[in-house]
Order: C-alpha cells, then structure tokens, then sequence
C-alpha cells in the first residue's frame, strides 16, 4: 500500500512541493494581517506550523475526496491517473484521508485556537466531497460547482486570518482583513477559469467554460476578475511599499494584452500559461515586501 500511494502521490499531489506552497500561502496571509494591523511583537511557534500544515492536509484531502467524486468521469477523460487505472486502490486513499483528518483534527484541537473556524472549514470541505448533497445538480452543471466549490479557499484564506487576529488581539472584520480575504481568493479563481478555457480546436469531452460560454466570454470575464484581484492587491501593496504598485499595475497590462491576443487568435498559446505568469508576478511582489518590511521594520 505504501508503494502504491507513493506512486499516487508523486504524480498527483508532490508532497514536498505543497507542503512549501502551504507554508508560502500561510505565511502570507499571516504577515499581511500583522503588517497591515502594525503589530509589533511577533512570535512564531508551534501554532503556526500547525496552521500551515493544515494547509497541506486540507487540500489533500480535497485532491483525494475528488479522486472519489470523479471516478467514472476520470475513467473515460483521464483513465492513465493512478487511481481510475488501478495502480492505486480505493482502500489505499481510504486510509490516507483518514490518516490526516485524524492528525489535523488532532492538531488543532490541542494547538490552535480559531476551532470554531476550523470546523467551519470542516464542515464545508465535507460538505464539497459529498457535492453538497446535490450531485445530480451540481456535477452536471460546471458554473454550478464553481458557485458552490471555489469559495472553499475564501473559507481557508479566513482559518488563516482568524488565527492570526486571536492570537494578536486583532478585530477579524476589518476592511483590511476583507481586503486580505479576496486578494488571496482571486489568484484561485482565475486559474481555476483559465485552465478550463481553451481555444476551440482543443476541446474534448470534457467540460469547459469556454465550451459552454465561448472563449472570447471566458476570457473576459477573467480579465474582469484581474481587474479587481489588481485593485485589491494594489491597495495592500501601497500600505506597506507604495512603489510596488507599479508592478502590480504593468503585470495586469502585461496579461490585458496576452487576453486580448488569445481572443485574437486563441491558438497562439494556452491562456493558462499566462495567468500563471501574472499570479506569480503579483504574489512574489506581495511576499518581497513583506520580506522588505519585516527586515526593515525588526531587523534594520
């Protein structure tokens, strides 16, 4: 068994890789609510440790409770996956979700103190993994599962900020901590678009926006979306380096301009690609200045 979920997750959730991105998307939302709130005295312990592996745990569990929702539709699109070929088995995932809830229920229980917000959390990544009790409706409708399923990182985003907030006696809703909760939602939300929009002559089977609204209507909207995810960024961005703006700012013209040349001709390049290049242009600006400030503020 251990051989097989080796196999299962080399391929399809590289633990190492996101074990660092866990660590990367806490500590981001951590700092930017200490930073922003202009706190003074840092500690940083076992707690947050904890909530960045929770991180982790939580989006693996999610890979695996999806491995189980789209089994028979994984089987006819994706049938070289480890689990719909066989190479990993069903008892075998089984184990490993129950592996972690256990550990991260535990965790949390003993280590941190936003549990009210962790069974938030909770309740809503089980509720996904059973299609919120409407499968029928929502697998057979992909803004449906958008709708209902995207918002799971605004619920994470918020774990995060709820732990940093009672740990330092900050109020959870504030206009920044609101601010903080949807520029960390957005980047979510546009790749998720992105990489379901393709140029005509690459759709499958599969279900696609572009598919069901057109990819000239997908990629507006997405370029909609940065329009916003740029607002928010470059407000939190000015509070801490007001300079930084500009990258913020000429990244979004960077990708306004690879939008408009897929609209043109959608068979230049996959408009994911794209999206990826500006959401790591806007969260390495956002994470250099945090670093900036932090070793100007306590270490200069």
């Amino acid at each position: 068994m251990i051989k097989r979920l080796n196999i299962y997750l080399k391929e399809m959730y590289p633990v190492i890789p996101r074990l660092v991105l866990g660590f990367i998307l806490f500590f981001e939302i951590y700092f930017l609510v200490i930073l922003t709130s202009n706190v003074r005295d840092i500690s940083i312990g076992v707690q947050e440790i904890v909530g960045a592996v929770t991180i982790f745990t939580f989006l693996l569990s999610l890979r695996i409770a999806d491995e189980f929702k789209d089994y028979e539709v994984d089987l006819k699109l994706f049938p070289e996956r480890p689990y719909p070929s066989g190479r990993v088995k069903r008892n075998d995932l089984i184990v490993l979700l129950t592996t972690i809830i256990i550990i991260t229920v535990a965790l949390n229980l003993i280590f941190m103190n936003n549990i009210v917000y962790f069974a938030i959390l909770t309740v809503y990544g089980v509720a996904m993994s059973l299609w919120f009790f409407s499968k029928h409706k929502i697998q057979k409708s992909l803004p449906l599962a958008l709708v209902t399923h995207n918002p799971v990182q605004l619920i994470l985003n918020l774990y995060v900020i709820s732990f940093t907030c009672l740990k330092y006696g900050i109020g959870i809703f504030s206009i920044n901590n609101a601010i903080i909760l949807l520029t960390l939602y957005f980047p979510g939300l546009i790749w998720e678009i992105s990489r379901k929009t393709r140029a005509p002559e690459e759709e499958t089977e599969y279900t696609t926006y572009s598919k069901i609204f057109g990819y000239k209507k997908a990629t507006k909207f997405i370029m909609l979306v940065m329009v916003f995810d740029m607002i928010t960024s470059s407000m939190l961005v000015y509070q801490l380096y007001p300079l930084a703006v500009i990258t913020v700012i000429v990244s979004y013209l960077w990708f306004l301009k690879q939008g408009r040349d897929f609209i043109k001709n959608p068979s230049k390049f996959k408009l994911v690609q794209k999206v990826i290049v500006y959401e790591y242009i806007t969260e390495l600006t956002v994470v250099a200045i945090e670093v900036i400030y932090i070793f100007n503020r306590w270490i200069i």
